[in-house]
Order: C-alpha cells, then structure tokens, then sequence
C-alpha cells in the first residue's frame, strides 16, 4: 500500500492526468443520463385484454378467464394469475418473478395464449397483450377541445397530431383517447325483416361471404403463378348496399331492402372534458433510458408546429406535462445538495483552510466518478439517485477528513510535507480501507432487495456505493498529492486557533466523562443497556408503513356509480365532481372521464377497467403544497354528500401498485355465498376507526333482462341451441361482418345491429326472429322475458373465485395498525367450510418487500463482521466494534417517534445504511486503541488517549454526514426524510455514547496481557 501511496506522490503528474480524465467523463455523464422523478425499471406485469360484445361475466369467466389461466399458470417464473370479467370484457395478469426475464415471459405468454386461440369464442373481437413498464405512464397529456367540431373532424386532428409527435426522438408511442370507433354500419329494420321473415343472422352470413379482406390463394397458369382475387373488402357503400342477402319468392333480398347501410360511430364506452369541455386525449409515452426532459422539449415544439393549422373551433392545451414534476424535485433536491455542501464545508473548520480546501477537492472528483458509475450502470438521475448523492456527500468526505487530520498531525510532528504525506496516509490506509468496505457492505446487500421495492429504490445504493468507492481511490491518490502541495511546510505543534480550542474542549469536557466509565465501567454499561431497551420500547408507538405519498402536484377522483347505471348516469356524477373543483384557487386543470380512468400518467398507476358506471377525473394542482391536503380534504367532504355515486379521492403512492391501502380478499367457489361474507366484511371494516372510502365491488348485482328461453319448444321449431343467444346479440351488441376500405386505404369494420336509437328500446325484441328448421321463428315464441339480477364482475385469484373489500385510510392513522384492526375484527364473521380470507393491499406488499429484508440485512450484518476479523485478526476488537450498533439504532429510532414519521421501507434501508457508519466511526477509534497497545502502551492509557486523538475525525466525519443530510431530512418529503431522520438520530447518539461505551467495552472485552501500570475495573 506505501507502495501506490508513495507513487501517487512521487509520479503526481500522472496521478493529476488520470484523475483529469475521471473527473471529465463524470462531467460527461452528468449531462448525458438521463432524468426523472422515478426510477425506471422493468416490470414483471403481463396484462391480457379480450373482449366479447354481449357476453356476461360468467360467460367471459368461463369462456376466456379460464381457458387462459390455465395455460399462463403453467409458464415458468409464474408467481400469480389474477382476472377480472365484467361485461364483455376480460381482464387476465400473469405475474412473474421480478428476477425474470420481462421481454422472454411476453413472449412466451403471446405464444401459449395464441396457441389457443382457435379455441376461444369466435366472437371474440379484441385479443390484446399489454406489456407493463415504468415509463407507460404518459409524459404529455395533449388537449383537442371543441364544443362543436364533429369527431370525424377531431379524430382527423388527433391523427395528424399523433403522426407528428411519433416522429419524435424518442417516443416509444402516442395514443388518442376519448373518441369512439367509426364504422361501416348496416342498421337493420326489424319492420321489414319481419315481413320478409328474415333473421338478422343471414345479413351477417351474407356479408361474411363477400367481405373479408383475405385472398384465397393462388392458382398455376403454365409457368405463371397468380393470385386469385375474390372480392376482398368492400370499398364502397354502394357494393356493399348490393350484396345479395337470399333469393325469396322469386326476386334477390338485397342488403339495402332490409337495412340502411352508412357511416356510424360505435356507441361511445368512453368520452373526455377538459375544464368543463368536450376534449379528445393524444398522449405520448418515452423509450426506456432516454432524458425525459429533451423528450417532452421537442413534443411541445413539434405540437406547438402543428397549432398554426387546426381550425379556428379546436383549441390544442398540454393538459399533462410529467416535466414540471421533474423539474421541480429534481431542482429542489438541487438546493438540497447545495445547501448539504455548504454544511459539509462548515464543519470543516477546526482543519484549517488548506485542509479543508484538500478535502473539498475530493468532493467534486468522487462525484463525478459517482456519477459515472450510475450512468454506466443503466440508471437514470432521480429522486432515489440524488438522494444517494446526498447520502454519499456526507461520507466521501469522511476518508479524506480521516487522511488529512493524520498528514496534519505528521507535520506538527515536524516531518517535511512529503514525508508526513507518505507517513501520515501510510498509518491510516489499512483502517481507511477497513472502514470503506465496512459501508460497502452496508449499502451493497441494499441492491439485492427484493420485489418491486427494492428495484424502486435500488438507484439509491448505486449512488452511495459509486461514490463512496471512488472516495477511498481518491483518499489514498489524490488526497495525499494535494496535502503534500498545498499543507503548509510546519504546523504549530497544536494545529490553528480554532483546532486548538477544540482540543480543549475534547479535554475538558470529555477526558472526565471518559475517566468516570473507564473506572465504573459495569455501571456505564448498565446505564446505556437501559437507555437501548427504552428506545427499542418506541417501536410499537412509532408504527410501520410501506411507502409514503408522492406528494405529486396531481391527484386523482375514482367516480363509481350504482351497478347497471348508463354512461349519461356516470356522467352526472362526474359534473358534480367538476362543479366541487369550481373556485378552487390553486387548481390548474381538470381532466374528466367518462366511461372509463383517465390515461396512465404515474408509474404505478394501473387501469384496465371500462365500464359505463365508473369515471375518473384527474385534477392538476398548481403546486403541491401545505394548503394541498386541506383542498382535498374539502373535496372529499362536498362530494359525501352526494348519494348518486361513491367517490374516492386517491393521492398518488410511492413504490408498488397498490389498488387500496386495507384490502380483505374472501375465496370461496359461489358467488352468492362471496356476495354475503363480503356484505358482513364490509360492515365490520366500516366500524373500525381509521377506515375510509369502503369499497364492496360486489355489494350490488347488475340488472339484466333474462330472455326466459323455452328450450323445448325451440328444439320442436328446429331452433339450433346456440341460434336465439346470436340473434339477440347480433341486434344489441352488434356483429362484424367483414371489412370496409376506403379512399384513402384505411381498413374500418362493416357492422351488423339495430339502429342506436332501437337498442334501447326492450320491445325490439318483438321484431327478432331467428332461423328454424322450417322458416324464421319470432323470439317471442320461445322465449319469456323476464328481470333478474347478476354479479357486475367475477375475480379470480391463483385460480379461484375472490371477492374484495378494501379501504382508504383516514387522515392521522397509521395502516399498519387500522390494518390490524380490520384484521381481529373479521375474525367475528364465520366462514363455511371451503372458504377464507386473505389478506391483500398494503399489508401483502409489506410482507413481500419487507421479507427479504431479514437476510439482507443478515447479510450485510456478516459481511461487516468479515471485514473487522479480517481487520483485527480476533473477534474481541470485533466485538466491541460491532457493540456500537445498538447505540445507533436507538437514536434513530427516537428521531422517527420525535419527528412522527413511522417504520417505512426507506427507513429500514436508513436504518441498514446506519450500522455501516457507525461501526465505521467505531472502528477508528478501536484501531488506534490496538496500534497504541502493539507499540507498548498499558491498556487504559491507550485506551484513554486513542479517545482523546480519534474523537475530534471521528466527529467531523459525524457532523458532515449529519449536515449532508439535514437538508433532506428538513425538505419534509415523506420518501427519504425517514431515512435521513434514521442517520442523523443514529449519528447523534452513537457518536456521543459510543465515546465512552466503546472504550469501556474494550477495557472489558479486550483485556490481553497489561504492559504495565493498568488500573483494574472495579
């Protein structure tokens, strides 16, 4: 080691060189990575969409739910199967391990899925597979507003605008929302139909025949082969009015005889306003790894291009815009770190200026390499990372403080600057490299935290372990060459004026408290057990919780309305959410939704439901700021009131998806017992204080119109089975009969069903007739019409039926506990045999994060130790190194119960990265303790003065970790204030208690031979 010391000094010419091209390619990569609030990585979520037109829950349960599960549980790397089947719709997540492959298990799920797909109903009309990723929530949400213009028009707008945005570097995708399907409809007239006795199923075979868009193949003409054109897709409305349904009584049926034939749109599931007025979305989302910031900059200057062409009626508005929540965190950290290094170049003083000036060089050097390393290794520069660098500006500083105190000793000592740099970094190196692996440890098992947590927060040991990395190279290169330059020649044999006043405060105050444990050292260790166990007596006041909110300027309104209710119905209730917003100061936008939940535009936000009952509103706030949580609280007690619909005002999350913070699952195989047990579930979760917003998806059946079908009668008419279910589908929900191509090459549905306005209409049914044996049958024949009732949907979990009841948690109350409680208090229902409850939401993830912490933790633990035997060579000096440990978890968690935050992921990851500066702190003392022992010094007096020469580094190093931290602690962000709470506390106290626990461990623990003149303990 003297060896690269003496080099580094010596050959300063290179040492200067390499360091200059370090110091540049961080520089280089500060520019280049890429920014963000979050953290991007990959998700294990595979969604399969597919949809029926008409099918009912059961149907889409039995028919696509099912059939689909079976074959995705048996993939490999399956950790869990969910669906969900409402009306014609089914919603099917395969779950993998977060350790597999995401772009392998997509693949192989599309294959298995397809393998099937001959299999699944032939009316199946959408069969979608949807990847999950961080970076699908939408980095713009554009705004195409206008009272008046058609949706032809808008839909027209929409496009271009959608073209020229993915032509953006950059884009992965644009989407439009909010404007429903054209079609080419064919409207039939029952009237006529009736007298004819057509069925409506025979315009659809017939169309069928004369409209798919496929060629049949090709044929051998000598040497020439040439493709066979049948038809194909019609491309006029024209042909298709004249296409030949049957031959009756002597003359051809023609399309346009039973039937009006023209453009329609598809009955629109799902509608958008923008403060108030109609609005169609284009939204935009990133390719993963790219800067956020230079994305969203060249999408506004290409729609801020497009503006100058829409007509005067549409009004183009970035509703959305993900960068202005970037920005500001990412310059509010800014500040942070800025403000952290001033602290840091404070308590440098009682160096002296040149000292300090060594050290602060070293700063910017192991940043930058920092930096390097983050980029280098795929991450992007968010919240997560920069508080890393935070973290880390804190302890970089520590082995340059620790190498530039011993250089400076050296030269009081009179040695030339040189040889004090050699000598000086020579004696501390071993323990400087002891103490950078000792942290290294600490935060390296922190990137192998498991779930979706642990790659959330994952950016952040990155950071720490980069730099503190490249500090240690720095400390023991660099540091030395400067203070070999810039310390001055001699030093007094007592440092500066304000070193030396230190001093003698260390002496004054310090030396007797030390003197005191030294000689009552069982009583010492008495006092400061009694302190731990109090602290540790704090836990169950403190609570748990997983991640805080994301305190984003943004929040969302879920609008539920009773079962069964039409998409005006929903709508009602969504305009009495935006007449509450109404003279809200501090609201900047109001985005509405009818029909379904606003685009994705937060990384864990999830959304798949489409139904005419739900609606969301996704209101953007000027700033998020202390008057925010009373706006909403306002919000939340205006709509209250209202009894035409269930409102839940959801602020955003950190870390994994979480439908709902308290969430009962009951499994059971019959629906109507689920119905029951989840009715008595939801009571008891409404009495237990701290519940809010309780949901029971199941607490109201749908309406629905049973046909009645006499199926002997049927049968005796030559009625097939399947006959009377197409029909009356076909009619109400419709049918695809082929394909229509118009002018322009674009490829649009020819559609089969009753006229809009007849649809809703329940005496159509008199005029459905459906093909028999011996002619049309009218439905009213075989069948009896009557009003019943079914689950609105039917989820499956791991294969079984499951039925939710979940909760919101009320302002002041931790979830950890009003969980607990829900939890004792569902123990009064009693469940039939074959049925259970699970527990889900907050509670769940925080089994399955938390989880793999115990061996994370046990593992950093080890490797910790494994450095200090290495170190020492025993397990006495080990002992007593690691004995610091719970001198710090007491502090800290007394910071948690003074400043009311609660045990949260990222404060067990503070707590992890606390026991790895503590023992570093103890370490230096310990090793100066054995390096005066081997040199011949009686026990206590090495001990006493291995107190005195090491407790002025080793609080500097504390006090600077403390000042980088306080601005994150103090910037109030629920995220990673907890953790900086948990140092800070932890520093405070194991730096302060640690000063006379440590030594009188080792006069207890380390006894060895006396060298002579050793006062024994009493």
């Amino acid at each position: 080691m003297s060896g690269i010391i003496r080099f580094a000094i010596q050959r300063w010419q290179i040492t200067l060189v390499v360091f200059l091209a370090l110091m540049a390619l961080g520089v280089s990569a500060f520019f280049s990575i890429p920014r963000s609030v979050d953290p991007h990585f990959p998700s294990p979520f595979i969604n399969i969409v597919a949809t029926v037109p008409g099918a009912e829950p059961a149907d889409m349960e039995s028919t696509i739910a099912k059939p689909i599960e079976d074959v995705v549980q048996g993939l490999d790397g399956i950790v869990r199967v969910q669906s969900r089947s409402t009306d014609s719709s089914a919603v099917i997540t395969a779950e993998f391990s977060w350790d597999g492959d995401p772009e392998k298990n997509y693949d192989e799920v599309v294959r298995e899925v397809n393998a099937i797909r001959q299999t699944l109903p032939s009316a199946l009309t959408r069969l979608e597979f949807q990847k999950t990723r961080t970076t699908e929530a939408a980095v713009l949400q554009f705004a195409l507003v206008s009272d008046t213009a058609s949706y032809r028009r808008l839909e027209k707008i929409a496009k271009d605008l959608r073209e020229r945005l993915i032509r953006v570097p950059g884009v992965r995708a644009t989407r439009v929302w909010g404007l429903p399907t054209p079609e080419m409809r064919v409207a039939l007239d029952t009237g006529r139909m009736a007298q004819l006795g057509i069925p409506a199923t025979a315009v659809t075979d017939a169309l069928k025949g004369g409209g798919q868009d496929l060629p049949p193949g090709a044929v051998q003409a000598g040497e020439a082969r040439l493709n066979v054109q049948a038809g194909g897709a019609y491309k006029s409305v024209a042909e298709l009015a004249d296409e030949p349904v049957r031959a009756q009584d002597g003359r051809i049926v023609r399309v346009k005889d039973i039937a009006t034939v023209g453009w329609a749109y598809e009955e629109q599931p799902h509608f958008a306003r923008y403060n108030g007025k109609r609005a169609v979305w284009v939204t935009l989302t990133q390719k993963d790894g790219l800067n956020v910031l230079d994305i969203r900059d060249a999408a506004v200057k290409a729609a801020d291009a497009y503006r100058p062409l829409l007509p005067p009626d549409v009004q183009m508005a970035v509703a959305f815009d993900q960068s202005d929540d970037i920005a500001r965190k990412l310059s509010q950290l800014g500040r942070d770190f800025g403000i952290a290094l001033g602290l840091v170049l404070i308590t440098l003083l009682p160096l002296g200026f040149r000292a300090s000036l060594v050290v602060m060089i070293s700063v910017p050097l192991s940043l930058a390499m920092g930096v390097a390393v983050l980029a280098w290794s795929g991450f992007t520069l968010n919240q997560l990372a920069i508080s890393g660098f935070i973290i880390a500006l804190g302890l970089l500083v520590d082995d340059s403080i620790v190498v530039t105190d011993n250089i400076a000793r050296h030269l009081r000592m009179g040695k030339p600057r040189e040889t004090a740099a050699i000598d000086g970094t020579t004696q501390i190196a071993v323990a400087v490299i002891g103490c950078t692996f000792v942290l290294l440890f600490a935060f390296l098992p922190l990137t192998q935290l498991p779930e979706g947590a642990g790659k959330f927060t994952r950016s952040l040991p990155v950071a720490v372990l980069g730099t503190v990395a490249a500090s240690l190279l720095v400390s023991l290169t660099i540091v030395p060459f400067l203070a070999s330059r810039i310390l001055p020649r001699s030093e007094s044999e007592h440092g500066n004026r304000f070193l030396q006043a230190v001093n003698v405060g260390i002496h004054r105050f310090y030396q007797p408290v030390l003197h005191w444990g030294l000689t009552h050292p069982r009583r010492a260790m008495i006092a400061a057990t009694a302190l731990i166990i109090s602290g540790f007596g704090l836990v169950p006041l403190i609570g748990s919780s997983l991640f805080p909110p994301a305190e984003t300027p943004y929040f969302l309104v879920q609008v539920t309305a009773s079962e069964g209710t039409a998409i005006p119905g929903t709508d009602r209730a969504v305009q009495a959410v935006e007449a509450a917003l109404k003279g809200e100061a501090d609201v900047a936008g109001v985005m509405s939704n009818v029909g379904r939940g606003n685009p994705q535009i937060f990384y864990n936000q999830r959304n798949f439901d489409q139904r005419s009952n739900i609606g969301e509103v996704l209101v953007v706030l000027k700033r998020w700021d202390e008057g925010s949580p009373a706006l909403v609280d306002r919000l939340r007690t205006r709509l209250a009131a209202d009894p035409n619909a269930q409102y839940v005002v959801k602020i955003f999350q950190n870390g994994p998806p979480i439908d709902a913070p308290i969430q009962i699952r009951i499994v059971g195989p019959e629906l109507p017992v689920l119905k029951r047990l989840a009715g008595e579930v939801e009571q008891v979760m409404r009495a237990v204080p701290g519940t809010r917003d309780v949901r029971n998806a199941v607490a109201v059946d749908q309406p629905r119109l049973n046909l009645g079908l006499d199926n002997d009668k049927a049968s005796l008419l030559g009625v097939a089975p399947g006959a009377p279910r197409r029909a009356l589908r076909l009619a109400l929900a419709g049918e695809n009969a082929g394909r229509f191509r118009d002018v322009e090459g674009d490829s649009y549905n020819v559609v089969v069903r009753l006229p809009l306005a007849e649809r809703h209409d329940v005496r159509v049914l008199d005029d459905i007739y459906v093909p028999g044996s011996r002619g049309t049958v009218p439905l009213r024949e075989i069948a009896a019409p009557y009003l019943d009732s079914a689950p609105p949907r039917i989820n499956r979990d791991r294969q079984s039926r499951i039925v939710y009841v979940d909760a919101q948690i009320a302002d002041g109350y931790l979830t950890a506990k009003v969980n607990q409680a829900v939890v004792d208090a569902i123990q009064k229902v009693k469940l039939p045999e074959g049925y259970r409850f699970d527990i889900g939401g907050e509670a769940e993830t925080a089994a399955r994060s938390f989880g793999g912490l115990g061996p994370i933790i046990a593992l950093a633990v080890f490797g910790i130790l494994a450095v200090l035997v290495i170190e020492f060579g025993r397990f006495r000096e080990t002992l007593v190194v690691a004995g610091v440990i719970p001198l710090g978890l007491f502090g800290g968690l007394v910071a948690l119960f003074l400043t009311g935050n609660s045990l949260s992921y990222t404060a067990v990851i503070g707590f992890v990265a606390l026991i790895g500066i503590e023992i570093k702190n103890s370490l230096l003392l310990v090793d100066f303790t054995t390096q005066l022992r081997a040199a011949g010094r009686p026990l206590r007096e090495a001990i006493e003065e291995a107190g005195e020469v090491r407790f002025l580094p080793v609080l500097l190093t504390s006090v600077t970790a403390i000042g980088g931290l306080l601005p994150l602690a103090l910037s109030g962000s629920g995220l990673y204030g907890p953790l900086a709470w948990v140092i800070i506390g932890g520093l405070v106290s194991s730096t302060l208690l640690s000063r006379v626990v440590t030594p009188v461990m080792y006069l207890l623990i380390v006894r060895g031979k006396p060298a002579g003149g050793d006062v024994q303990p009493d």
